[in-house]
């Protein structure tokens, strides 16, 4: 009994210590500790009636940590746990390339879910699509798994083998699939051609540290081919870094224009990121397209393009992955990943769970006879400009028209940028 109450005890002051750290990060004004005292002592019961009357022994350490799961778990989709090996896990840098499916995943109403798989990895392949619900791994049921525990289910040895069963809402069945595993290599920009004699086109998979540079040295290859338009394709490109964001919106934009506000309960986290410079790209014709799998520094991209109305948006609503995670370590090396800050558009609009609508709504139909084939390993071809390939997209096709129409419009006007 001594024991029992000694735990508990222990416990209070721990889960005391956690919400000290958490108040002092906010740095709001302070809570009113009596009432929170009262609260806590009902946790306090809970873990006592469980080491008293629970069939097995259980290691306080165990209890804890479920209920932080749980606890984090409870908030939003995004925030969670890190156990101490999850979050050294984290913390260690990655070599760009490991052996896994090639999906960019989340927890979307309580559900894991495809977010985006990305460009040319077996995912991508074996048809898995945005907004899939995972719903068994290796027929285990995927019910409140975290990403971290998805994740590492998904990963393993390249050529191993791994079964999913998915959930398509929009055909209203269930597929199994079997995936094996490959060495992922994330490339930033996967494609960067000339379509057509005179419109660029950029194929990027994911925002990384070096995506800005990488864009802005194609966007000179353009010009010195004197394109008359860019197609920016955002397509299943799930994010990655704000800076990376806010670099590539900068490339296009003109200075002073907003590109992205981020707004949380405490002042640190209300930010503004507005571009910073003129460069020769801030002019030329430009569609982004977007669908499903767009989401987070994506999502921030579209909307800054959108809303200073510097290009049009072609395709299909994005992700609404709108929303900023902040890691906060716990004394004994686990951490909480806890949502901080929703993005704003330039036009002061959410993007948390609504997404961005495009300008031009267009279904993704692929025509021809190679439908079933990646149509970017068939650019690899020689002889080929480009534009015989992607316009069996409908979406590439569609932002193409679009170039052509505006450049018209603009020449018949007199209308610059």
């Amino acid at each position: 009994m001594n024991r029992n109450k000694w735990l508990v005890l222990v416990t209070f002051i721990l889960i005391l210590g956690l919400f000290t750290l958490v108040d002092t990060f906010c740095d709001q004004k302070k809570i009113a500790l009596k009432e929170f005292y009262k609260e806590i002592e009902l946790f306090a019961d809970a873990i006592s009636v469980i080491r008293l009357h629970y069939v097995d022994d259980v290691d306080a350490k165990e209890i804890i940590y479920g209920a932080l799961e749980g606890m984090l778990s409870s908030l939003d989709d995004y925030s969670q746990f890190m156990e101490p090996v999850d979050y050294k896990e984290m913390k260690e840098e990655t070599k760009g390339e490991f052996g896994g499916l090639g999906i960019q995943i989340g927890i979307r109403d309580k559900m894991l879910t495809v977010i985006a798989p990305i460009s040319g990895t077996p995912a991508d392949k074996a048809g898995l699509k945005p907004r899939d619900i995972i719903v068994k791994i290796d027929n285990e049921p995927t019910k409140h798994i975290t990403i971290d525990k998805a994740v590492k289910k998904l990963r393993g040895k390249p050529g191993t083998k791994v079964n999913l069963t998915i959930w398509r809402e929009e055909e209203e069945k269930f597929i199994e699939v079997e995936i094996t595993r490959a060495i992922i290599e994330v490339k930033s920009v996967r494609k960067n051609i000339v379509l057509d004699g005179d419109i660029g086109y950029i194929k990027l998979v994911e925002f990384q540290e070096n995506t800005p540079k990488e864009i802005e040295a194609a966007m000179k290859e353009f010009m010195k081919n004197e394109v008359k338009g860019v197609i920016l394709d955002l397509r299943n490109n799930a994010g990655g870094l704000l800076s990376s964001a806010v670099g590539v919106s900068d490339l296009f934009l003109k200075k002073g224009d907003m590109i992205v506000s981020t707004k949380g309960r405490i002042e640190s986290q209300n930010k503004e990121f507005k571009s910073t410079k003129n460069t020769p790209f801030n002019e030329i014709t430009m569609v982004v397209l977007v669908n499903e799998g767009s989401a987070s520094a994506s999502e921030i991209v579209a909307g800054a393009i959108k809303d200073n109305t510097r290009g049009i948006l072609v395709g299909k609503n994005t992700f609404g992955k709108g929303s900023v995670q902040t890691v906060l370590p716990l004394r004994d090396g686990s951490a909480l990943r806890i949502t901080t800050a929703e993005y704003f558009t330039p036009s002061n609009v959410s993007i948390r769970k609504k997404g961005i609508p495009p300008d031009v709504d267009v279904k993704l139909e692929i025509f021809g006879d190679e439908n079933d084939k990646d149509l970017f390993e068939q650019l690899k071809e020689e002889g080929k400009d480009g534009r015989d390939i992607l316009e069996k997209d409908s979406q590439i096709k569609a932002a193409m028209d679009m170039i052509k129409a505006v450049n018209i419009y603009r020449e018949q006007s007199g209308v610059k940028g």
